[in-house]
């Protein structure tokens, strides 16, 4: 029996496809095994969204053919499909998938091994991603084998072309899933054991554009699976959260009250540079009508510091409004230079130095804001989902989330918490304000 390993880079969607691409290979009769085994097939799914992201690509590469010489090396993704064309032959991969192919991943290995007497160089797959016509890649998965919550693909590429992205090169234009083939597999998954699903796609909020359905729709398809008893959503765009949208998805019990709201700038101007499409204005009202149709939900987000052109004045203006939101949690990036993005073309580049230095004072602004919203749950009770035993500070713990994805633990016994939901009381917060310390009610 062949033997193959996969690694995954980059987001949640990506981590779909690697799961759904592992179980391709599972049917064909290979053994799964960890990625620092030697193994007979190496698959790793690609990032772009960074510089880092197509180095870490690059890596993991060159690290399979070190871990076996012999192997059968798969490069599939968002890197090779912007790249891999042109650095085929120094890549070091013997199969290259581009985004939209990793279906036929099996027939490709078996081509690969079939024919390894006549290799003539890397096996290419390719379509063109950006063509409108591209339908979307059907993946399923029965199991998620690195979570207890499951996350399930619903949507792919992007329309919006932010200045500073290269993802809707990557990924094409948007597409959709049918509500009842995500039903079908979410159905699958529940039966599985899996409670949790998280709601996934390139640019989620356009789920569902061209047809009658929307985001709304598909998540009042899955309330009514039963076995599953939280849904939580992946990335949003602000401009989705209107009062319908909010008033539909609070009348759904198993949605977790947490909303990572894309922001990428708290000013208006660098907004408008980063080609966004809306303002501060509009971001402002879509938080408070969450905050209208949910009690204190997490509102989580992305900024990007140190964008072209970005003034002193500019920066203290998202500081700013970071201490108005008062987000639940805050990932702060710095700029990246991508090639062939209109940004990599604007005046005005800042220093990485600069970029360094904004970052610490933003990250440390997010931290105070994070240790706010978690211990305004002390002394309250929460729902949480327990996922694994940990050992923190030499002590047994099992560890999982709130609805409201807050991380919480609680001290091991001998009953087994792994995948059981319970109703608990947060006691304290930890130094680092990484979890709430909680006991059941």
């Amino acid at each position: 029996m062949k033997k193959a390993a996969l690694h995954n880079l980059g987001c949640k969607v990506n981590a779909y496809e690697t799961e759904a691409m592992e179980e391709l290979l599972k049917r064909d009769g290979f053994e799964i095994v960890d990625f620092d085994e030697q193994a007979d097939v190496y698959v790793i799914n690609t990032c772009s969204v960074t510089n880092i992201a197509d180095r870490k690509s690059r890596q993991m590469i060159h690290k399979c053919k070190k871990l076996n010489p012999d192997a059968c090396v798969v490069a599939a993704g968002c890197y090779v499909q912007n790249f891999g064309k042109d650095i085929a032959d120094e890549l070091g991969a013997d199969i290259i998938l581009g985004n939209n192919k990793k279906n036929d991943l099996v027939d490709k290995v078996h081509e690969y091994f079939e024919n390894l007497d006549k290799k003539s160089g890397p096996i290419l797959n390719y379509m063109d991603i950006n063509d409108g016509n591209v339908a979307y890649e059907n993946m399923h998965i029965e199991k998620d084998s690195e979570h207890t919550r499951a996350f399930v693909k619903v949507q792919d590429g992007c329309n919006q072309f932010c200045s500073y992205c290269i993802i809707p090169f990557a990924r094409g234009r948007i597409r959709s899933r049918s509500i009842d083939d995500v039903v079908e597999e979410v159905t699958g998954l529940a039966k599985a054991g899996y409670k949790e699903v998280v709601i996934t796609g390139i640019h989620l909020s356009s789920f569902g554009t061209g047809t009658e359905f929307g985001l709304a729709d598909l998540l009042e398809a899955v309330q009514k699976i039963d076995g599953v008893e939280r849904i939580r959503m992946g990335s949003l765009e602000p401009q989705i959260v209107t009062e319908d949208f909010a008033k539909r998805v609070s009348a759904l019990s198993k949605i977790c009250p947490h909303f990572h709201l894309s922001l990428q700038s708290g000013c208006d101007s660098v907004l408008v540079r980063m080609n966004r499409k809306y303002s501060i204005e509009e971001y402002t009202n879509g938080v408070n009508i969450l905050r209208k149709y949910f009690d204190n939900p997490a509102i989580t987000t992305d900024i990007i510091v140190g964008f072209p052109g970005e003034t002193e004045e500019e920066y203290e203006t998202t500081l700013d409004y970071v201490e108005e939101i008062k987000f639940s949690e805050l990932h702060v990036f710095a700029y990246s230079k991508r090639a062939g993005t209109k940004a990599a073309k604007m005046s005005g580049q800042i220093t990485n130095a600069v970029k360094k230095q904004r970052s610490a004072k933003l990250i440390s602004l997010g931290l105070e804001k994070t240790k706010e919203y978690r211990t305004s749950y002390i002394g309250k009770e929460l729902e949480v989902l327990f996922e694994e035993k940990q050992i923190i500070e030499g002590k047994e713990y099992y560890v999982g989330f709130s609805k409201e994805y807050i991380k919480c633990m609680i001290e091991s016994t001998d009953e087994d918490l792994s995948n059981t939901i319970l109703r608990v009381k947060a006691t304290e917060i930890t130094p680092d304000y990484e979890h709430l310390l909680v006991e059941i009610c």
